[in-house]
């Protein structure tokens, strides 16, 4: 995610060196480079102007503290000048709910743009930030299958969902899905509407009518990251029409430029609320303008890193392992499956490394991401073709014990034997936590060679990685 423009203004610090203070000249090239970004990421040619006036401003004359060189000064005015580009400091965009029950919020956009996809997100953010009751209905009646959609979605993050024809006219839908909402106490009405291929007038006028009809308290702008300024420009169309009380950048996992997120809060003057950062039902994020200029200028998102670590982690299932080693017993294959599931619960590896500082990402740059996430599929398919008497006990699985559990997981038996020899490392490393506490296990793991070479060895409390991800010794060659 913004990787090109997160490298770019990370080349930013390394430019001047050994200045007392930011001066004109000293920071000309800098300021060159990080306008050349900005372009280069699609940011709007207006917006990039008017930043780079901010920064030179703001820049001009600062004293540089003993602890910081002038790059990393320009840095600090950089991010606080993408904080207020993006939204402001410490004021991350939230809904507006303060209204009569339900509160209606309109999704509006262009076919395409992830609005039944994002319907679903919401109503599942909406239950469990706010535990709302929410009610869904599709007003798309020209899409085939965006009625199904929206069902088949709200089915699985567990909303209630309105049933809609597509012989039905969207403003009776809306209105019937309304009363609904009213007599079976809903606190909450996603309306998806209808998108296009482009801006035109029958649309423009079909979501008029229907958000004067349904008077919503929020009507939000679903857009694809991935558009670039061009994703900006839809969303001035669609200010015009309606009046927007905020946006949703979808695929921003997808999106390497950043030129939507830093472009669409200055042209249209509608806050960004969230951005969808993955297709699972959980992949929708509350945006805060200060830890995406923290991505972007390579800091990482650790924030977001713990809120996901603790909406996947099981505690009733951590508790247990903690109070299992806790009493001496030992550490085995049915408790390193549990935190094969864990992590893959998390979104996976590079979900995880994506929130990572840069520095720490550069560290995994050689990890072949894709590779190290079927290896932890595969070893979780190793570990389901055991005997619980084999996960209770891997001192048993001898030669003839390796060729069965190899062909009932559809793998060879060296793979077998790698996972083994991972599986005895974590234990190995568990067993070095319970004798000596979390300091020594933390001086063991400074001195393995996946610190260097690849991600750590166990990560939220024992994360393993797969064999071939860049561990130890014995994990690469089992």
């Amino acid at each position: 995610m913004l990787e090109n423009l997160s490298q770019r203004l990370a080349k930013v610090v390394k430019t001047i060196r050994g200045e007392a203070r930011l001066t004109e000249s000293n920071t000309q090239e800098m300021l060159r480079e990080i306008r050349l970004a900005l372009l280069e990421a699609d940011v709007a040619l207006s917006v990039v102007r008017d930043f780079i006036a901010k920064v030179k401003e703001r820049a001009m004359g600062q004293e540089v503290m003993a602890s910081l060189t002038p790059g990393q000064a320009l840095v600090g005015v950089v991010h606080d000048a993408l904080v207020e580009l993006m939204g402001g400091k410490g004021d991350a965009a939230k809904l507006n709910l303060a209204t009569q029950p339900p509160a209606v919020i309109l999704l509006a956009g262009l076919q395409g743009a992830g609005k039944t996809t994002t319907a679903g997100k919401l109503a599942k953010w909406l239950a469990e930030q706010h535990k709302k009751k929410v009610l869904t209905v599709s007003c798309d009646v020209y899409r085939p299958a965006a009625i199904e959609q929206l069902r088949l979605v709200s089915e699985q993050v567990g909303a209630d969902y309105f049933a809609s024809l597509p012989s039905e006219k969207p403003e009776v839908i809306a209105q019937n899905a309304l009363h609904w909402a009213r007599t079976h106490f809903h606190d909450v009405l996603i309306v998806d509407t209808a998108g296009r291929l482009g801006i035109d007038e029958a649309m423009m006028a079909e979501i008029s009518a229907l958000s004067q009809q349904l008077k919503p308290i929020e009507t939000l702008f679903v857009v694809d990251a991935m558009q670039g300024q061009d994703a900006v420009n839809t969303a001035k169309a669609f200010g015009e029409a309606l009046a927007l009380t905020g946006v949703i950048l979808t695929k921003l996992d997808g999106d390497s430029r950043g030129g939507a997120a830093l472009s669409v809060k200055a042209i249209t003057g509608r806050p960004i609320k969230f951005v969808g950062v993955s297709e699972k039902p959980d992949g929708l994020q509350a945006f805060d303008a200060e830890r995406m200029s923290n991505r972007m200028l390579g800091m990482g998102d650790i924030v977001a890193l713990v809120e996901q670590a603790r909406a996947a982690i099981d505690e009733d299932s951590a508790k247990a392992l903690a109070d299992k080693l806790k009493s001496g017993a030992r550490f085995d294959l049915e408790d390193y499956l549990g935190q094969l599931m864990q992590m893959r619960k998390m979104g996976g590896l590079s979900t995880l490394l994506d929130k990572l500082p840069a520095a720490m990402q550069a560290a995994a740059g050689k990890t072949d991401m894709n590779k190290a996430e079927r290896e932890l599929k595969r070893t979780q398919g190793i570990i389901h073709a055991m005997t619980a008497l084999e996960r209770a006990k891997p001192e048993l699985i001898k030669a003839s014990r390796k060729r069965r559990i190899a062909a009932g997981a559809g793998v060879q038996v060296q793979e077998v034997n790698r996972m083994l020899a991972q599986f005895e490392q974590m234990q190995a490393m568990m067993k070095k936590m319970q004798k000596g506490g979390m300091g020594k296990l933390m001086r063991s793991l400074g001195g393995m060679a996946g610190m260097g070479k690849g991600m750590p060895g166990g990560m939220g409390g024992g994360f393993p990685m797969p064999p071939s991800a860049g561990l130890g010794k014995r994990g690469r060659s089992g």
